[in-house]
């Protein structure tokens, strides 16, 4: 019983993160531009009036999908070690969560496609094949890490880098460091790398069809992928955390620096940023990795 209270209230507090983090990057935008900007508990206020609205659904896979999306997010973040607490008794294994990330882009496709709207599927066809830009430089550097330490653990991970700031990877490896940001940029769907959206071309995409409790679980959605993928830069490069506060402060500050880098550059199309990813990020990757294997030689 206690287990399941403790996924449970987990499962609340990432989400609860994931829309703070959304709350203060929306915040840093308005700032950029000269203006004030929603409150940081904006993104809260506006879940709520999403579960309290009416829903229209088309048919069950339109309401599996959407519970897919989630459920896939959920289950990576069980698997992200926050300081020394982790949800389910393992090591935090990086390969498992690489597997389950994509579940909530693939639970997306599933409901939005069956709502037969056009822009919909223009905008999910477009983030999965965002997704493929991102998915090998990112995976590059998950390899580098594999073979170098010969472990898939993100617990020894963030082991390793104990004892200052100078053990950091972020340090250590300055170019895989390079190569995750951009990755990060594609994951959270920030400028340059927003096409699955933009509002100005395609009604923001996906999202066109969503009313209701569903926009709701995508919010939360959303808000689940951050904390995720910037958990992962924080144990990867940043050092970890030795509680809480300090996993939550790290994060923040990775989303903030996203958020801020967001707003100067300009929309591209899928096939530049699909190139983009693939060129810098992954030619950065590619070099980490072979300066890793020449150094272990």
């Amino acid at each position: 019983m206690m287990e399941i209270l403790s996924v449970l209230g987990y499962s609340f507090f990432v989400m609860a993160a994931g829309l703070l983090y959304m709350g203060i990057g929306r915040k840093i935008a308005a700032r950029l531009h000269r203006r004030y900007g929603p409150p940081v508990w904006q993104c809260y206020i506006d879940v709520v009036k999403c579960f309290s609205r009416r829903s229209i659904s088309h048919n069950f896979i339109m309401d599996l999908g959407s519970m897919m999306g989630l459920s896939g997010l959920l289950a990576a973040a069980m698997f992200i070690p926050m300081a020394s607490f982790l949800p389910f008794p393992s090591q935090g294994p990086i390969i498992v969560i690489l597997y389950l990330m994509p579940i909530g882009y693939l639970g997306m496709a599933m409901g939005v496609s069956a709502s037969g709207n056009p822009l919909a599927a223009i905008g999910i066809g477009r983030a999965l094949t965002l997704m493929m830009g991102y998915e090998v430089p990112f995976a590059m550097i998950v390899l580098t890490f594999v073979a170098s330490f010969s472990s898939t653990s993100l617990v020894k991970l963030q082991e390793l880098q104990a004892g200052g700031i100078m053990n950091w990877h972020m340090v250590t490896m300055p170019i895989g460091f390079a190569a995750a940001l951009i990755a990060l940029m594609g994951m959270l769907g920030k400028k340059p790398f927003d096409t699955m959206i933009a509002p100005s071309e395609i009604a923001s995409g996906p999202m066109v069809e969503l009313s209701g409790k569903f926009l709701g679980l995508a919010f939360l959605q959303h808000a689940t992928a951050i904390f995720v993928e910037t958990g992962l830069i924080v144990i990867m490069f940043l050092g970890g955390a030795s509680n809480v506060f300090e996993f939550v402060a790290k994060q923040a500050l990775v989303y903030i620096v996203m958020a801020s880098l967001s707003e100067l550059w300009a929309r591209y199309r899928v096939e530049q940023a699909t190139k983009f990813l693939w060129i810098s990020a992954g030619s950065l990757a590619l070099v980490q990795l072979i300066v890793n294997m020449a150094g272990r030689k």
